[in-house]
């Protein structure tokens, strides 16, 4: 299970980060509780970085949760791109793996790494992705006032589904992410 988190401005509202942490924390419980390997990655300013390799230690994680950075532009590509080596390099050593990466964003990328536009780019990265056989969960931050629909075109290309904010909050989103870790293994 990799967590790709949008730290961006965009994302810096005190109770969307405060809903981001307490999500990843429950479903790290659970997937210490299932023995699951989770990794962290958080993109934002112009690069992406991996805060948490897979790890099966929950005290790493909630530490690494504790000191995400937050501000700057929106380098969504990048996220992906570094989630998908991540997923990839884990896959040779790990091949009995089932991927999964929830990924916490608005969707609203416009950092590019190359010459495509950003939301180009990353609906691009994001069908890679999903045609590694990698199952996603994209977790739509974005105020629904402001919401432009950039998270749910992001999971379409992801071939995943979205659920928002307020969802976040509801014991929806653990089952949401169970189905999915469920659906991989009968899928492979």
């Amino acid at each position: 299970m990799l967590f790709v988190v949008d730290a961006s401005w965009s994302m810096a509202v005190a109770e969307r980060m405060t809903a981001t942490k307490g999500a990843i924390l429950s479903l790290l419980t659970d997937a210490y509780q299932h023995r699951d390997r989770v990794g962290l990655i958080v993109f934002q300013k112009n690069r992406a970085q991996i805060v948490l390799p897979p790890t099966n230690s929950v005290q790493l994680a909630q530490k690494a949760l504790a000191d995400i950075p937050v501000g700057g532009k929106t380098p969504l590509s990048a996220g992906l791109a570094l989630a998908h080596e991540v997923f990839r390099r884990d896959k040779l050593s790990h091949p009995d793996v089932l991927p999964l990466m929830i990924m916490l964003t608005d969707g609203a990328g416009n950092v590019s790494m190359g010459n495509l536009p950003p939301q180009e780019e990353s609906q691009y990265l994001a069908r890679q992705i999903q045609e590694e056989g990698v199952k996603s969960v994209v977790i739509n931050m974005e105020h629904a006032s402001f919401d432009q629909g950039l998270a749910k075109r992001l999971a379409d290309h992801l071939g995943g589904p979205c659920y928002t904010l307020h969802e976040l909050k509801a014991e929806v989103l653990y089952q949401a992410v169970r189905q999915e870790m469920q659906h991989s293994q009968t899928t492979w």
